[in-house]
This record gives C-alpha cells, sequence and structure tokens, in this order.
C-alpha cells in the first residue's frame, strides 16, 4: 500500500486540501482578510479531524487502516496538547496525499462528499 512514508503523505495531504479549499474560497470573496478566515478555518486541525470523523463511512478497510496508522505516527511537542485533534487530522492528511499519488478518481469522490457537507 505505500510507496512513501505516511510523514510524506500526510505532508502532501496538507497541501493538496489547503489547495482544493482555497480553489473554493476564491469564488466567496476578493476581500483577503474574508479569505484567510475563511481558508483558515477549514484547515485547522479540529475541522480536518471533524471530517475524518465524517468519513468513517465511506472508507473501505484499506483506508481505514491507513487513517489508523496516521493517527498514530508521533506528535510534535507543540502539537501534544491538541492530540485529540491533531492525530485524527494527521490521518485525514496521509488518506488525501495517498489518494492525491494513488486514486485521483477516489480522491474526487471524496472532495464531492466533503463539499457538500462544507456547504461553498
Amino acid at each position: 500500500m505505500e510507496e512513501m512514508c505516511l510523514k510524506n503523505y500526510a505532508y502532501l495531504g496538507d497541501a493538496v486540501w489547503e489547495i482544493f479549499i482555497r480553489e473554493k474560497t476564491v469564488k466567496i470573496t476578493d476581500n483577503a482578510k474574508k479569505l484567510h478566515k475563511i481558508t483558515t478555518d477549514k484547515v485547522k486541525a479540529g475541522f480536518q479531524a471533524e471530517l475524518l470523523h465524517f468519513l468513517e463511512e465511506y472508507l473501505t478497510d484499506d483506508e481505514k487502516e491507513l487513517a489508523r496508522r496516521g493517527r498514530n505516527l508521533s506528535i510534535p511537542i507543540g502539537r501534544r496538547q491538541i492530540q485529540a485533534e491533531y492525530r485524527p487530522a494527521t490521518a485525514f492528511e496521509v488518506l488525501v496525499g495517498w489518494w492525491y499519488k494513488h486514486d485521483k478518481e477516489r480522491l474526487d469522490y471524496i472532495f464531492n462528499l466533503l463539499e457538500q457537507k462544507l456547504e461553498f
């Protein structure tokens, strides 16, 4: 299942998710302050943790295992106070990064599901 290490999938997934959100937010407003606020609300760890919870019923067994392993990655010292948010957010980013590298059709499907939930 792996080609890169899980941390690299999370790193890539973070960037892919932010681009997805930015593509949506630029259609909402051209006010830089509002763009920043809307974007940061959607890319923060707590929100990503909620998204992972929402997606759980749609995940395959392999994807659930990938998410479990992503949740168990070591956490930087500065983030240890918010483990309850950071761990599932990292798992979400691992999944996004994995789909981006290996299954863009699945990524599009997931993004369509999330777009309906996000109500842009």
